[in-house]
């Protein structure tokens, strides 16, 4: 059971009703996760930066590098509702998620997840080597800002126990 409930959208405040509602309007879902950060709307909108952060990577990797990504900082993380959040990603576009062959670049962005959760302050020379050959520095800056919020929005779920979407449940094995 979740340590902190989601939010009652009947009896919530003006602020968190308009928080959910803009949420809803861009993004057109409300995860159990975002129900509960919402009794605080500026942590709710901090951790919404995942999305910005995402759109400011999109022209140096695409969605499954994302996905990868961000799957192996789940996983790292131990954190089901994550894994289970991009996994259904991938499902969504067709992929077996279970099955696909990820790309050299995707193994590398996969051993970073990792490497940052395992020890942040000895990621491997190796993948820094290979992260700087493919990414500027507004890039690199901008994926490990993304990380972070990644690490964090796992880290959230753990502690809280956010109780499982529903929708998420097949895609966790």
């Amino acid at each position: 059971m979740s340590h902190i409930p989601q939010i009652d959208y009947d009896t919530a405040s003006d602020e968190i009703r308009a928080a959910h509602d803009e949420e809803v309007r861009v993004r057109g879902r409300m995860t159990n996760m975002k129900r509960t950060l919402l009794h605080s709307p500026v942590a709710h909108r901090i951790y919404a930066e995942w999305f910005t952060l995402r759109e400011e990577l999109r022209p140096a990797l695409n969605d499954s590098e994302i996905w990868f990504l961000s799957h192996a900082i789940s996983e790292a993380m131990q954190s089901p509702i994550a894994m289970g959040f991009f996994r259904r990603a991938f499902a969504n576009a067709g992929i077996d998620f279970h099955t696909v062959t990820p790309t050299e670049n995707e193994q590398r962005l996969i051993a970073f997840g990792r490497a940052i959760v395992a020890d942040s302050n000895a990621v491997p020379d190796a993948i820094w080597t290979g992260l700087k050959a493919r990414y500027d520095a507004k890039a690199l800056v901008d994926l490990v800002a993304f990380s972070g919020i990644m690490v964090a929005t796992a880290l959230f779920n753990n502690v809280v126990e956010v109780e499982f979407d529903k929708e998420l449940e097949p895609f966790v094995d």
